[in-house]
């Protein structure tokens, strides 16, 4: 549904009742300037931008630091954990 910013202001009310089913995209000078959703369809939207952006950041992570990554793995490998000698009194 398209409706202008002046319908929206003026229907409210029925405007949020219609973006609870589907979106409602409000137009403002003849461009749409902003999209009503439902709050399960946002928070949708959030939780997927927020795994997507977790996913990039963990790419990221690996790439910049992959030789650290290997050297630490590496050295484990060869000498187990630094703290396996220390006991609990």
């Amino acid at each position: 549904m398209q409706v202008t910013a002046t319908q929206a202001k003026n229907r409210f009310g029925a405007i949020c009742a219609q973006a609870k089913t589907k979106p409602v995209f409000v137009e403002k000078d003849g461009r749409i300037d902003t999209v009503i959703v439902s709050a399960e369809q946002f928070e949708a939207l959030q939780s997927a931008a927020q795994d997507k952006n977790l996913v990039q950041r963990k790419a990221q992570l690996e790439k910049t630091h992959r030789a650290w990554f290997a050297e630490q793995n590496s050295r484990f490998e060869a000498n187990g954990l630094w703290c396996d000698d220390l006991r609990v009194w």
